[in-house]
């Protein structure tokens, strides 16, 4: 789909509509620009008014209450875990499993299959741009097995080196984690191609989809995934909610990483016994009404296209890279944008990322700065902070000019400064 088929087939501004916070103004009557999707996106008044009906007609706990209200919970939730399930290909329900976000999710393959199967000589295969929450658990499992970390370097653009590949991934590789878009580079990696690689040599492979799964089609098996993990919040569905897909197999044959009421089959004095899935990995509450509400998140992005929201964001991601590249002084990280998402990662000479983050925030443009839970990313392109700007389907053209315009005067007030 080209560019400008996009923009005439996407109607932003009815989309913008369904998303109550953008009718606020801000301090000094400014429109609100947000430019943070990355870290949590905004939820259409769909998703909050199911939380309300949720809340107000049949809040009850789910699965023990033998009433109306805890059945028709219930049945909500297990619609919900069917939609996660549909949307992104995997074989049945039971290898969907509730957590409270991604972060969540990666421990859980960590510490329910890595610290199980993992013993001394066996290597872990990381890429330096991992987001934290899948490097850090890596690590405590290498650690406690005695498993050794090995990483994909990158090229020059924040791509992964694939020509490295045949020389890193061994007999001994058992695992590979990897993310399906960077969140500081936008770099989209082939997935399908690493999956194929790893199974050749024996090894699961683990995709961190918190950026990747929002904003573009998903198909663990179509891939090859073997666990894939993400957020709700990010998928403009509730906060404290997440998924973790396994194959049904691996599943099975993991420990469970919480224990509790639910997840159990039968408990005696000195041992127990655990439930089937997806029951076995969702001990205590279930953060239930947060479900439901990404089931109606999963509603809301399937209704407007995936393809159609994918080729929406890359316009906006090329008029973002071209408008913001042209700024003197200002340094854009990752690749060009047929290989990344809507996300533009920078530096601008003279203004450090916090500085700048507060003042284009004063103009009513939300962006993040800091190392985004990627320092050794952050080591490797020698700087200690970016700014980030990512986008969504409910941003338009207009908002890049303002962010522009904002680092502009960013820069004429840090001169004026010297």
């Amino acid at each position: 789909m080209s560019t400008t088929a996009a923009t005439t087939e996407f109607d932003v501004a009815a989309v913008r509509r369904d998303f109550p916070i953008f009718a606020q103004r801000l301090a000094g009557n400014r429109p609100l620009v947000y430019l943070d999707t990355a870290a949590t996106a905004q939820k259409p008044q769909c998703v909050i008014d199911k939380l309300v009906e949720c809340y107000t007609e049949y809040n009850a706990n789910v699965h023990r209450g033998i009433h109306q209200l805890g059945d028709r919970m219930t049945l909500e939730l297990e619609q919900a875990r069917e939609k996660v399930q549909r949307f992104i290909g995997a074989t049945q329900p039971e290898e969907v499993l509730f957590t409270s976000g991604t972060t969540m999710s990666l421990n859980l393959v960590a510490f329910g299959w890595a610290r199980k199967f993992l013993t001394p000589g066996d290597e872990i295969v990381l890429s330096e741009m991992e987001h934290h929450a899948n490097l850090v658990p890596w690590q405590l499992a290498a650690q406690a097995t005695g498993a050794a970390l090995k990483f994909i370097p990158l090229t020059p653009d924040g791509r992964l080196e694939l020509d490295a590949l045949d020389s890193i991934l061994s007999p001994r590789t058992k695992l590979l984690a990897v993310t399906g878009m960077s969140n500081v580079l936008g770099t989209i990696n082939p997935i399908r191609e690493l999956a194929v690689r790893a199974h050749a040599v024996g090894a699961k492979i683990v995709v961190d989809g918190a950026q990747s799964v929002p904003h573009e089609a998903t198909n663990v098996v179509a891939d090859g995934i073997d666990f894939l993990a993400f957020s709700g919040h990010k998928l403009y569905g509730p906060t404290g909610i997440g998924v973790l897909y396994g194959r049904r197999e691996l599943l099975e044959a993991m420990d469970p990483f919480l224990t509790g009421g639910h997840m159990i089959r039968e408990v005696f004095r000195e041992r127990s016994t655990w439930a089937d899935l997806p029951a076995k990995f969702e001990a205590g509450t279930a953060p239930f009404v947060d479900a439901v509400g990404l089931g109606a998140a999963i509603d809301y992005v399937q209704a407007l296209g995936l393809e159609k929201i994918r080729a929406y964001e890359h316009e906006l991601l090329q008029q973002a890279s071209a408008k913001l590249g042209a700024i003197e002084g200002l340094t854009i990280y990752g690749p060009s944008p047929q290989h990344k998402g809507a996300i533009v990662s920078f530096t601008v000479d003279t203004v450090h990322p916090h500085d700048l983050s507060d003042l284009v925030d004063r103009e009513g443009v939300a962006i993040r700065a800091g190392h985004h839970c990627t320092m050794p990313l952050h080591e490797l392109l020698q700087v200690t902070a970016t700014a980030r700007a990512s986008f969504a389907f409910y941003n338009t053209p207009g908002e890049i000019d303002v962010l522009a315009d904002a680092i502009r005067a960013a820069q004429r007030k840090f001169r004026r400064g010297r």
